[in-house]
């Protein structure tokens, strides 16, 4: 017999371990299972193991609601985040709820039997595994796992050094003494070049264009006042919401007054880099949170430029050469490694193939409504973090939101819940709103936006706090229907209540 579960989730990493702790808090009596392609938790903190992995947003803010973060540093390394995942998932059961090396192939929906049959690879055994569930949330965040974005350079074949991606960081590569160029300006960039400065011989950054830079403190002083005097239970949330506030001011000064905050970061950089050449090598070409923002804790990154251990150069690669790369200016850059630090791949829903009453569903030609359900698609939430925030603070607000679908639906026997599509008053947009290369390659294979209603992500967490925990469930965008008993009956349709 095929296994059936209330919720399958996809996913094991931070959100999907979320999503599980948050239906066993609210919905106990459901039955959940998770199917992870990779053989460990963590997900994309479990998969990156370059030096120097760190989160780009503060633990208080990245860490769950209900599961307080206890240690001292707010901005934290990649293997401490990794055990909070892994301890969370322990603590409220979701460990033993996790089938690893199975990856979700795909997934058809019968509107007649309102369920879910969906079609996973073991990828440990060569075996295909079917499971059926009533409701199918996908936690596997938008990056492509297998793979990283490299763009062809010239006479790479050429060179006779090493090349590295840090998505496949080998765990025996030796750089100490040595000339390392990373390639790149983006956060993996930024958190690289400190971190392997302690060991190289001389690290340099070579990046097309700048990027925004802010330092913030590796600890919260705020934190361990509050600790100090307070329950974890009560000091956690007062932190969470003071940062989350903070970034959130950062951003909306960005947005509506941006040569304000440009003045404020180039000072910033200034504060920790006297008389450098800031014009040149951090003055992007586009306004803060246009695209997200390199942070960095303590100003590492800021240290390693002024004690000489690095520098940053602001070029073009002309051509690899035997040892080194050659630049258009006409430079040449020594190099025994080279780390390509140039982005990511996006790929939409882990990749599965979505089709709904033997009609495949053309994600490109979805719209995302509340940027957690696809128009036209039943009994189907997804993941979507902020591009301007903590990705965890949306993961939330999305895992208790379909605890509160779910609810309505039991207490009401309701069966279906499908967001109808927008009619075409509506301008449909890319959902993701940053410039970013990895987002502008793959937008054109994402599902859509608008720009009101429910059908559109706000980057507002106030505002979809309010939204997702305390508005209605129900509203234009989302239809429930109940399914008849009789064989071959149409769904009977409701009006959401």
């Amino acid at each position: 017999m095929t296994e059936h579960v209330d919720v399958l989730i996809v996913g094991a990493g931070l959100s999907g371990v979320g999503a599980a702790c948050h239906l066993k808090r609210e919905c106990p009596e459901k039955t959940v299972a998770i199917l992870e392609a990779r053989e460990a938790i963590g997900g994309t903190w479990d998969l990156f193991r370059y030096p120097g992995i760190r989160s780009d947003s503060d633990m208080f803010t990245l860490g769950y609601s209900f599961q307080p973060w206890t240690e001292a540093k707010a901005i934290a390394d990649g293997p401490s985040i990794r055990e909070y995942v892994r301890r969370t998932a322990r603590e409220y059961g979701v460990d033993r709820e996790i089938r690893f090396r199975h990856k979700v192939l795909s997934a058809e929906f019968s509107s007649a039997d309102a369920r879910w049959t969906v079609t996973a690879g073991r990828e440990d055994t060569g075996d295909t595994v079917t499971l059926t569930c009533s409701f199918l949330f996908v936690c596997s965040g938008y990056y492509r796992y297998d793979e990283g974005y490299t763009p062809k350079f010239e006479g790479l074949g050429d060179y006779r050094g090493q090349v590295v991606h840090p998505q496949h960081w080998p765990e025996d590569l030796d750089y100490a003494g040595k000339r390392v160029v990373v390639i790149g300006s983006g956060a993996t960039a930024v958190t690289l070049v400190p971190a392997m400065a302690e060991t190289a011989g001389h690290v340099t950054m070579l990046q097309r264009t700048p990027s925004y830079v802010l330092s913030l403190p590796g600890n919260d002083p705020l934190a361990q006042k509050l600790r100090n005097r307070l329950p974890a239970a009560l000091a956690y949330p007062l932190v969470r919401w003071k940062n989350m506030l903070r970034a959130f001011a950062g951003v909306q000064l960005s947005r509506r007054r941006p040569e304000v905050m440009k003045r404020l970061l180039r000072k910033g950089v200034l504060s920790w880099l006297p008389g450098y050449d800031v014009d040149t090598h951090f003055n992007p070409g586009y306004n803060p949170w246009e695209q997200r923002m390199c942070l960095v804790p303590d100003g590492d990154f800021f240290k390693a430029l002024r004690g000489g251990r690095a520098e940053i150069v602001t070029d073009h690669i002309d051509t690899f050469t035997e040892t080194g790369i050659r630049l258009r200016s006409g430079a040449e850059l020594p190099a025994d490694v080279v780390v390509t630090a140039t982005g990511l791949n996006l790929l939409a829903i882990g990749g599965m193939k979505l089709t709904v009453d033997g009609t495949a569903v053309d994600l490109p030609n979805t719209v995302a409504y509340k940027g957690a359900m696809l128009s036209g698609v039943p009994n189907f939430a997804m993941t979507l973090g902020y591009t301007t925030a903590s990705w965890t603070l949306r993961a939330d607000l999305v895992a208790r939101w379909v605890c509160r679908v779910l609810k309505h639906m039991d207490v009401r026997d309701y069966r279906l819940c499908t967001p109808d599509a927008p009619d075409s008053s509506h301008r449909l947009e890319p959902l993701l709103d940053l410039k970013s290369g990895y987002v502008t390659r793959s937008a054109q294979h994402l599902p859509k936006q608008t720009a009101r209603g429910p059908w559109r992500i706000r980057q507002n967490y106030p505002r979809e706090f309010q939204q997702f925990r305390h508005g209605p469930v129900a509203d234009e965008g989302l239809r429930f229907d109940r399914v008849p008993t009789g064989a071959g009956e149409r769904p009977e349709r409701v009006t959401a209540a």
